[in-house]
């Protein structure tokens, strides 16, 4: 009899201990896990784009643009990657994480290369083949044109300052560096470059900035932190430099040496070159992955993506793309400084 009461008690306990716990409330549900976002290439002379997968490393798919696009850039609210086609006078959006394309803006003349103001209100492009530099108010959705200024011969690549101000762009074939006063839409002022300037770094501070010589055989420093930019030295890095991309520690950026097949590691403190990497095949532009461990690089004489490991020094795998690779992106990328 004591048994049979000790078991209904216990049997009622564990049915309130059951009721207790379905009318807990239940704890919330893991935070999404964002798959890692696709690498995205630029293939100029197909007029596509190679979207890669970074776990199996494969192209996923391929996604017609306009001709001749070579360079791309995130907007400012990160939901859109612009891919400028610059021989079809037009603007290709992509979603950044999907690869699926957006919409198409046109009328925007030879956009080679563009980059947004960190305050976000302009939008500026180079024509590469018009030899003009375009600024555009941006609302958020379209952009604007407000000015266009006639430049000198090619221009190739530019940058802006922090505090939204300042464009500096090269002149590919009349060996120029032009400052641009954004407020008054004007050029301030232009100095002489070693030959064919093409991409361009400035420091965070907006103090130096650093311009590779497709032509030459390295990278020239320039005091910009007052009136017209003045030659500090020259850093010999390889033949053919070409284009910067930020480690992101802010004390060193890669440049690409077209012709050496290399890549150089400046250190942008000291102005010298600390460590060198492989770039096969006519290696362009680059991306860092987030973990600041691997450089995507386009090979472009060899039309794939080369990926290199950072601490090894090594080619680790290349993937096929289309022909003439240029830009390299993805969002899971290393800071730009």
């Amino acid at each position: 009899m004591i048994i049979r009461a000790l078991t209904l008690l216990l049997g009622l306990a564990t049915c309130g201990l059951t009721f207790a716990m379905s009318g807990a409330p239940k704890p919330p549900p893991p935070p999404e896990v964002l798959a890692p976002a696709p690498i995205f290439v630029l293939n100029s002379l197909d007029g596509t784009v190679s979207v890669i997968d970074p776990v199996t490393w494969t192209e996923t798919k391929r996604i017609p643009t306009g001709k001749e696009p070579h360079h791309l850039y995130l907007t400012p609210d990160e939901k859109s990657v612009i891919v400028a086609n610059a021989l079809s006078d037009s603007l290709t959006f992509i979603d950044p994480r999907t690869a699926e394309v957006q919409r198409v803006v046109p009328g925007i003349l030879d956009p080679y290369h563009l980059r947004f103001s960190p305050d976000m209100k302009w939008f500026v492009t180079v024509a590469n083949r018009l030899n003009h530099i375009d600024i555009y108010k941006w609302d958020g959705q379209t952009p604007t044109l407000v000015k266009r200024i006639a430049s000198s011969k090619t221009p190739s690549h530019m940058w802006i300052d922090s505090q939204s101000t300042t464009v500096w762009a090269t002149m590919q074939d009349s060996d120029e560096l032009v400052a641009v006063d954004l407020a008054t839409q004007v050029i301030k002022w232009r100095v002489k470059t070693g030959p064919m300037p093409a991409d361009v770094f400035v420091t965070p501070d907006d103090k130096t900035l650093l311009v590779a010589l497709t032509g030459s055989d390295g990278v020239e420093v320039y005091d910009v932190s007052n009136g017209p930019a003045r030659k500090v030295k020259k850093i010999p890095t390889g033949k053919g430099a070409h284009a910067f991309r930020a480690v992101g520690d802010k004390q060193h950026v890669l440049v690409s040496n077209r012709v050496a097949n290399s890549i150089s590691k400046i250190d942008y403190k000291s102005f010298s070159v600390v460590d060198q990497y492989p770039g096969p095949t006519g290696p362009d532009c680059m991306d860092i992955t987030a973990d600041g461990k691997t450089i995507l690089l386009a090979s472009r004489w060899a039309q794939k993506l080369s990926v290199i490991d950072m601490t090894t020094r090594k080619v680790v795998r290349q993937i096929k793309v289309g022909k003439s690779p240029h830009g390299v992106w993805t969002l899971d990328h290393a800071p730009r400084q």
